[in-house]
């Protein structure tokens, strides 16, 4: 995913006469500039309450993660506290963690994800 800003830049005006008439032509260059969005990091904390087979299921439902991926995700949040489960611009990560949310409010788990820049 690309943003693309447009700069005006050189901005001339020339005048031209026609008998008591005048016209006035705007002629503008645009220069554009692809840059890549500010990344961030989904961070997704261990609680004493989720279920792991839970965990999985967002893992691979909303990350989109395989099997193998969102076992050793689990893990690493059961055993450390905490993982980057997904790296993503803001937009993305901010409706991934909604999701998590309503689906672990729906399922009476206390499952947390916040977001951090990457």
């Amino acid at each position: 995913m690309f943003y693309i800003q447009s700069i005006f830049c050189n901005q001339t005006q020339a005048m031209a006469e026609h008998d008591t008439d005048s016209d006035v032509a705007v002629t503008s260059q645009v220069q554009t500039q692809v840059r890549r969005p500010s990344m961030y990091a989904v961070v997704m904390h261990n609680d004493n309450y989720t279920t792991m087979e839970f965990v999985m299921y967002v893992l691979m439902d909303i990350f989109e993660h395989n099997t193998e991926q969102a076992y050793q995700l689990m893990m690493k949040v059961h055993q450390t506290g905490r993982a980057v489960v997904a790296t993503l611009p803001f937009e993305i990560a901010e409706m991934k963690v909604e999701e998590v949310d309503l689906l672990a409010e729906e399922e009476n788990y206390p499952l947390l994800t916040t977001i951090e820049p990457a």
